[in-house]
C-alpha cells in the first residue's frame, strides 16, 4: 500500500497522541471520522500500523539504569541465547544484527546492584555467549517514536 499525504498525516497525529480520537485527527485534516477510521483500518491491515502501544517512563517506575548489551553467541546456540534474553521481564529489545556483535540488547533495570546482578545472574549463565559488552545510557535524545523524553 502506497501512502498518500493525508495517510503520513494520520500516523503522524497517531505517532504524537496514540489515543488522540478520530473525530479529532478528522477535525485536524478536514476529514470525517469514519474517513479516518477506513484510512487506520486499512493501514492496519495492510501491516503499516502493527499496534497500538502504551510509552512508558521507565525512570517514573523505578528503572533508573538503561544499558544496551552486544552479545556475542556460539552460532548454535544463538537462538536459545537470543530467546532466553528476550524473555526476561528487565530486556525492553532484543535485536540480532550483522556486523561485530550477533545480538543487541535493550535493558532497564532498577540500579547498578540490579544491573550486576542481571549481568551475573541471567547473561554469564547461558551457554553458548563468547563475548559481552555493556553501555550504559547517560542521556536520550531521541527516541524510536521520534519523541523526546
Amino acid at each position: 500500500m502506497k501512502l498518500d499525504e493525508t495517510d503520513r498525516k494520520i500516523l503522524q497525529c497517531l505517532t504524537e497522541d496514540g489515543r488522540v480520537s478520530y473525530a479529532d485527527i478528522g477535525k485536524r485534516l478536514n476529514l470525517s471520522r469514519v474517513s479516518i477510521r477506513e484510512r487506520v483500518n486499512q493501514m492496519m491491515n495492510k501491516g503499516i500500523i502493527e499496534k497500538f502501544s502504551v510509552v512508558i517512563n521507565s525512570e517514573a517506575i523505578g528503572k533508573h539504569v538503561s544499558a544496551f548489551f552486544e552479545v556475542d553467541c556460539e552460532p548454535s546456540a544463538l537462538v536459545e541465547v537470543a530467546e532466553a534474553l528476550a524473555n526476561h521481564p528487565n530486556v525492553a529489545s532484543c535485536y540480532q544484527m550483522t556486523g561485530p556483535s550477533t545480538l543487541h540488547m535493550h535493558v532497564l533495570v532498577e540500579d547498578f546492584i540490579a544491573l550486576e546482578k542481571f549481568i551475573n545472574e541471567e547473561i554469564y549463565k547461558l551457554e553458548g555467549i563468547t563475548r559481552v559488552e555493556s553501555h550504559i545510557l547517560l542521556r536520550r535524545f531521541k527516541s524510536r517514536n521520534g519523541l523526546k523524553l
